[in-house]
C-alpha cells in the first residue's frame, strides 16, 4: 500500500471516521494514523472556567491511594523519564 493523505475533520465527540480508497489485497495491511492540524487552523483559547467545568480538576480528590500528591507527581514524572529514554 502506498503512502495515503486523507484529510477530515474531529467530530464533536472526538471521533474521527475515514474510508481508505484500497482494494481487497490491502484487507489486514496495519496503518498509522497521524493526528496534526492543517496549516492556518483555527486554535482553540481555552479559558480557567473551561478547565474547571471539563471535570478534570479535582477528579482525584476521593483517591486513597495517593497520600502525598507531590511524591506521587515526581514519581510519574520520573516513569516518563525513563520511558523516553528507553524508547
Amino acid at each position: 500500500m502506498n503512502r495515503i493523505v486523507l484529510k477530515t475533520r474531529v467530530g464533536g465527540d472526538g471521533s474521527v471516521h475515514l474510508k481508505l480508497p484500497v482494494g481487497p489485497e490491502d484487507a489486514g495491511t496495519e496503518v498509522q494514523v497521524t493526528v496534526e492540524p492543517l496549516a492556518g487552523a483555527r486554535k482553540v483559547t481555552l479559558l480557567a472556567s473551561d478547565l474547571l467545568a471539563s471535570g478534570l480538576v479535582g477528579m482525584w480528590a476521593d483517591r486513597t491511594d495517593i497520600a502525598d500528591s507531590r511524591a506521587f507527581a515526581r514519581r510519574l514524572r520520573e516513569q516518563a523519564q525513563t520511558r523516553r529514554q528507553d524508547a
